[in-house]
């Protein structure tokens, strides 16, 4: 029986999801990109609370297949019509995480290369082992990395990540920490129990607080101040509307647990 090429595990409110491609360093193929697409629709709908996304083997993963890609120049039109497919459907796949209502965290190690920095910088947070390396390298084979350039411009600052895009250059984990690609860098011995750590944390907070304020998060990040204000106005509103927050408000001023705390 063939393994999968995305596996799935779920431990109290925790899903984790792994790639589960080494030989190709865990590449956003077409089938490994529609796994994907097709589990995170799946646990949007279900009572997971926190999501990992990890990879298997010596990296997180190391972009799009570019054997795969190649194959495409075959094609009549050169392979345009395909490319154009593959890079909707990972753009898809990518709006998902942001759309879902779980928060995702991305474990990483190894490398996190060209559209795998992008699937780093798409989830909601990130914890990486020191050793890991980042990059959006395709500029180095005559490939501007202008799909990935959009998520990582929205996480780092747009001289650092020009100079990440044009140069080709890979940078440690400690500085994805500084510029924010990453929440923090780890020893590798201690990665999944960080992430572990942080998946628990979340998992124990109200899911429908955090389902409200991912979906308002990054609509407001993308609006003028004004519109932005209105988007958290309402956004907190339709919480405070919530009667599992009425209870937690009133659990707060009574000094008890809250309703939602399953430990």
């Amino acid at each position: 029986m063939t393994e999968s090429i995305l596996t799935e595990s779920r431990s109290g409110d925790v899903t984790t999801l792994t790639l589960n491609s080494p030989g190709t360093l865990n590449a956003l193929s077409e089938a490994m990109i529609g796994a994907l697409q097709e589990t995170l629709l799946r646990i949007a709908e279900s009572s997971a609370r926190v999501v990992i996304l990890k990879g298997e083997g010596r990296a997180f993963c190391a972009g799009h297949d570019l054997r795969e890609m190649q194959g495409y120049r075959a094609h009549a039109d050169g392979g345009r019509a395909a490319y154009q497919a593959l890079l909707s459907r990972c753009t898809q796949m990518m709006e998902s995480i942001r759309r879902l209502p779980q928060p995702v965290i991305a474990q990483v190690h190894g490398i996190a290369t060209a559209a795998g920095c992008q699937l780093v910088a798409t989830c909601d947070l990130a914890i990486a082992a020191e050793e890991t390396k980042f990059g959006v390298n395709g500029v180095n084979i005559g490939l501007f990395c202008s799909t990935p350039m959009v998520a990582l411009s929205r996480n780092i600052p747009r001289k650092q990540a020009f100079e990440m895009l044009a140069t080709g250059s890979f940078i440690p984990a400690a500085r994805a920490a500084e510029l924010g690609l990453i929440n923090r860098a780890v020893p590798a011995a201690t990665l999944e129990a960080e992430v572990q750590t942080m998946a628990a944390t979340l998992a124990a907070k109200l899911p429908a607080a955090l389902r409200i304020g991912k979906a308002a998060f990054y609509t407001q990040i993308e609006q003028p101040i004004a519109e932005a204000w209105a988007t958290g106005s309402a956004a907190i509103t339709e919480n405070l509307m919530e009667p599992q927050t009425a209870e937690g408000m009133q659990a707060f001023l009574e000094k008890r647990a809250m309703p939602w705390d399953q430990s």
